[in-house]
């Protein structure tokens, strides 16, 4: 390339003629003219052959905005590890010895014993911070990665997109030279302070992040998504109350919460990589990602984007930021007026001559390759489910890399667990989730398979011989009917299950009956605040079996579609209804709605809970009778057992039993009500000083954990009663004993 056509020269280091000039990258005078440069940066003739392609990818570029980024990264991800990575509470997600179904990627990878589970977070650790800092840079990445994979392939049921990008970014970070700039690293070796860094460092991070924005817009294309029915809940958040000052929350569901969601992710990428739109993307998206980090529990995702959102401005931007600090500031900040330096990572107008020139060359090309490579296979991975067809579960894929945010809600309205014993045949059930701390299996096949076979190596323990595992498990998705997701006839533990065929014993979902949802609208509408709705349907040859408890009065089965019949099981009679058709369902009593018509059928249960329905017009009468004694329109005096109404639980006396049972419901209601609104009204500093609290205590345990650990394997475990009392004090608790029970839980009072 020849000096005029270099695309390396830095913006920062020529000057600028206005305020717009200052905001783009150095042009020459036939530069000026051009669309295309002024847009991308790059001129047609940079990829217009593969030897300039690679230059173009190689450009000398300011590593100051990587720096920047590198060191939020790592700081994020240190404070991620003790949170939703579980640093916090390891001793309870990994329990040693414990009878624990767990479910990793592949069915080989087992955890470490406890002491060295603490001991992979903090390696974990350590490489997050050295990322953070820069020193010893690349070892800290690879500290990092290893550590993080291992544990995000350990356990699929915490898998989700946004922990999936962090491997990704700290995986792209190790092939990077982040350390460039602000680093311990660049004080230790002068030839890395403040050198260039090849273009390709930022192409991969922008395009990255570019891809995470609008292929979770694509996905969002979704009929579900567009129609307003993925995450209509959120619409009643307090977090929309502004909108709903002009709008109804439907329309705040349809126009703000999908809409606007839809077009963000679409536009995002696009609006912060070209110079006119960024500011207006910086407004947009940070908005965003400050209300998703109130309305879900995603860690430091929304921190992480917002951290991103800088990659895409000019290099140099910190050292025109940081340049308008105090001068006496200056030692401790970032490096502001020192042009980069030339690295070797980089391709130059003129390379230096030398037998290493070749061999550069040959990096250049293939860190250049690499570069295309990535990008093309992140955007095929998340269309690649058509490889990976054994866990295309009503979700797309393996759900951790397809970018589908939010797209679907679930409601689980049903899940049964049915064992068989292979020698005797005695049926019996199980409590779904018994071995397992967590709920994602009833979603998806390749879980619930593993969770059958775990089931069917632990239940002999409990003289279960050759167990037959069976699970009913009824789900909603984006408010459709209630129907069965899995087959309920198929044994798991001897079902076959691959990664690369669809499962046979997964349920289809009944896309024709999503016109449904509009009447479910109109249904629901009609009922007033104590009929509750249940909207149920199931395949030919098949039936569910339900109990009608005592407190559901007034319960009643209405067929929508098709034929049911309906059985009594007490009463050992039958009932044949068609479309229009209702019964009454006698309360305290099992019965069997049967599918016996050629296509699914479609019901509803309609029911009043009358015990809750009672208990709300007691707290009715007695939130009347509170207020009329506290305006004084109340003469008579109240029975002894009306008097917490006044006086509250706490000054009664120790005996409890003179308390009226629903009294204390009611204030205890009440009590919870007012911490409630207390919550909601507090002061910014209030919510501070609580969310501070609370990242200390869960901070504070999980580094005194990692202690102990570290010191057992150290020098071995310490006496039983000294173990018990570092426990404790880690959880910022006394040891309980019985003769200390009542201090105990004083401590424990003033403590929380």
């Amino acid at each position: 390339l020849s000096a005029e056509r270099a695309p390396y020269v830095e913006a920062s280091r020529v000057k600028k003629k206005n305020s717009k000039e200052d905001k783009q990258e150095t042009l020459s005078p036939s530069e000026q003219t051009s669309a295309m440069k002024r847009l991308f940066g790059f001129e047609k003739e940079d990829i217009s052959s593969w030897h300039r392609l690679v230059c173009l990818l190689n450009r000398p570029t300011d590593p100051a905005s990587l720096g920047i980024f590198r060191f939020l990264f790592g700081m994020l991800m240190a404070l991620d590890i003790t949170q939703e990575r579980g640093l916090s509470h390891l001793d309870y997600k990994y329990l040693d010895g414990a009878p624990v179904c767990r479910f990793p990627l592949f069915n080989f990878l087992k955890p470490l014993p406890m002491d060295w589970m603490f001991f992979v977070y903090f390696v974990m650790f350590l490489g997050a911070v050295g990322i953070m800092l820069g020193c010893f840079y690349r070892l800290a990445c690879l500290m990092f990665i290893s550590t993080y994979w291992y544990v995000f392939f350990l356990d699929k049921t915490t898998w989700n997109n946004h922990s999936y990008l962090y491997g990704l970014i700290g995986f792209q970070l190790t092939l990077m030279d982040a350390n460039r700039y602000w680093s311990v690293d660049g004080l230790r070796k002068p030839r890395k302070r403040n050198a260039h860094v090849p273009l390709w460092n930022y192409t991969l991070l922008r395009t990255q992040i570019f891809i995470v924005y609008f292929i979770a817009g694509v996905k969002k294309l979704d009929a579900d998504w567009v129609e307003g029915y993925s995450m209509k809940y959120l619409a009643h958040h307090w977090l929309f109350d502004p909108f709903k000052l002009i709008l109804p929350v439907e329309l705040i569901s349809l126009m703000v919460v999908h809409g606007g969601g839809l077009i963000l992710d679409l536009t995002a990428g696009y609006l912060l990589f070209f110079d006119a739109t960024r500011p207006v993307a910086f407004f947009f998206v940070s908005y965003f990602h400050c209300m998703n980090s109130q309305l879900f529990s995603i860690g430091m995702f929304s921190y992480t984007m917002l951290a991103t959102s800088p990659l895409f401005c000019y290099p140099d931007w910190p050292r025109r930021f940081f340049g308008r600090f105090p001068e006496f500031l200056q030692p401790i900040l970032p490096f502001v007026s020192p042009a980069p330096i030339p690295s070797s990572s980089c391709v130059y107008p003129k390379p230096p001559s030398g037998s290493g020139e070749q061999q550069q060359e040959a990096h250049h090309k293939f860190r250049a390759i690499f570069t295309i490579l990535y990008i093309m296979e992140q955007f095929f991975l998340p269309y690649s489910h058509f490889i990976t067809q054994g866990y295309n579960n009503w979700t797309n894929g393996l759900y951790g890399y397809s970018w589908d945010m939010m797209v679907h809600s679930r409601s689980h309205q049903h899940v049964k667990i049915t064992y068989r014993d292979g020698v005797t045949g005695e049926m019996g059930y199980l409590n779904p989730g018994v071995f397992t701390q967590s709920r994602r299996w009833k979603d998806h096949g390749d879980m619930l398979k593993q969770y059958a076979t775990c089931l069917s190596e632990n239940l002999p323990h409990f003289n279960i011989s050759d167990p037959e595992i069976y699970f009913d498990i009824w789900v909603s998705i984006n408010d459709r009917f209630q129907q069965r997701i899995f087959d309920p006839r198929v044994d798991l533990v001897k079902a076959d299950w691959s990664p690369f065929r669809p499962n046979s014993w997964l349920m289809p979902l009944l896309v024709d009956l999503s016109p449904w949802r509009t009447k479910f609208e109109e249904i629901e509408g009609s009922l007033d605040n104590q009929t509750e709705v249940v909207f149920i349907a199931d395949f030919p040859g098949l039936y569910l079996e339900n109990f009608v408890s005592e407190d559901l009065g007034n319960t009643s089965v209405q067929v929508l579609e098709g034929l049911v019949n309906v059985e009594i099981v007490d009463e050992k009679k039958n009932y044949s209804l068609q479309p229009g058709e209702k019964m009454q369902i006698p309360a305290g009593a099992y019965h069997k709605v049967y599918t016996v018509s050629e296509g699914p059928s479609c019901y509803m249960y309609i029911y009043v809970n009358t015990t809750e329905a009672e208990l709300q017009r007691n707290f009715t009468k007695l939130s009347e009778l509170q207020e009329k004694v506290r305006n004084g329109t109340e003469t008579e005096p109240l029975p002894p057992e009306l008097q917490p109404l006044i006086t509250g639980l706490d000054d009664q006396d120790s005996d409890n039993s003179v308390i009226d049972p629903v009294v204390r419901l009611f204030l205890k209601r009440q009590k919870r009500m007012q911490e409630v609104k207390k919550r909601r009204e507090a002061s910014m500093i209030e919510r501070f000083q609580r969310f501070a609290s609370k990242k200390y205590y869960s901070i504070r345990r999980g580094f005194l954990m990692t202690a102990i650990a570290l010191r057992n394997l150290a020098v071995g475990l310490p006496p039983i009663e000294q173990l018990t009392r570092e426990v404790a004090f880690a959880n910022m608790k006394e040891p309980e004993t019985e003769t200390n029970q009542e201090d105990y839980l004083l401590h424990s009072l003033m403590l929380f």
